[in-house]
């Protein structure tokens, strides 16, 4: 089984990235994954605002998909998450939507031992490992892997983890795959900036999917497909969403704009990923009881 290791990294989504290995379409491969700081943070001692925040959110990669072409659909399916043996949280002044309330920048390390984050010695957190970072590369230009867009790259919707399925749609020749930014914890919305942020490895399998058409992003779970858009503003890039859901509701279920519309309020659930990163980013959860499947 190929393993691409996590010295062979992107800053930048971008297609004239060229890939560092290929796969075959159902061939199982590792990614070995940096931590979003790319191990600048080691100790307690190292604090956010001494290191060079310009490769954050370094990704491995970029890794060609045999066969992949433009206009066609990547199903990457995530298949087993294995973290390091600790996981960091730092703060400082400005960081996150309250960031204006920290003082001083400090920094938390968090062991990962017998399937929990020891927080503190009181504190410990039930692991829900995750990947922050998946995309693929986008049709122009060089996108920092920091910002999610239609290509995915930082979407940090906690739905990407081990058994579920990312669907992209392919922008260049081989898709050109890239992956980073795990994480031991983090809730909806990533609150105070950072989750538990962690190395790690992904085990994955990539499909390219026929007779599907995607403008971006979508997740699907054992119990929902998630439909995911990224933007500058709430209220357009939950529209984004809400029309896309609809619009694959309407084509699965043969049914009129109307009735897709009514559906998606009905029985879907809209949900925030993340707020921090430079785009914010939503999804909304279209039931497997209502919609069985995308093709």
């Amino acid at each position: 089984m190929q393993i691409i290791s996590r010295d062979k990294v992107i800053y930048r989504f971008s297609p004239a990235n060229p890939p560092v290995a290929t796969v075959s379409p159902g061939e199982e491969f590792w990614v070995e994954t940096r931590d979003c700081y790319s191990g600048q943070i080691k100790s307690a001692k190292d604090l956010r605002p001494h290191i060079d925040t310009s490769i954050m959110n370094a990704a491995t990669g970029p890794i060609a998909i045999a066969g992949a072409r433009p206009g066609d659909v990547l199903c990457v399916e995530i298949r087993e998450i294995e973290l390091a043996g600790y996981g960091i949280m730092p703060t400082n002044p400005g960081l996150g939507p309250l960031g204006e309330r920290i003082t001083a920048a400090d920094t938390k390390i968090i062991p990962i031992e017998g399937g929990f984050a020891h927080f503190s010695p009181a504190i410990r957190l039930p692991l829900a490992p995750m990947v922050g970072v998946l995309g693929v590369a986008p049709p122009d230009g060089k996108i920092p892997c920091v910002t999610p867009g239609d290509h995915g790259a930082n979407m940090d919707t906690t739905d990407i983890k081990a058994g579920s399925r990312v669907y992209l749609p392919v922008f260049v020749p081989g898709a050109n795959l890239a992956v980073a930014d795990l994480h031991a914890c983090m809730g909806d919305g990533e609150l105070s900036g950072t989750g538990i942020e962690i190395a790690g490895r992904v085990r994955l399998a990539a499909m390219l999917v026929s007779g599907l058409a995607l403008a971006g992003p979508v997740v699907e779970t054992e119990a929902a497909f998630l439909v995911v858009a990224s933007g500058p503003e709430f209220r357009e890039t939950a529209r984004t969403a809400i029309a896309r859901a609809a619009d694959l509701i309407g084509k699965a279920l043969a049914a009129p704009f109307p009735d897709a519309y009514r559906l998606v309020s009905a029985a879907c659930d809209l949900k925030i990923s993340q707020i921090v990163n430079p785009l914010l980013t939503v999804r909304v959860a279209i039931p497997k009881y209502l919609m069985p499947r995308l093709v």
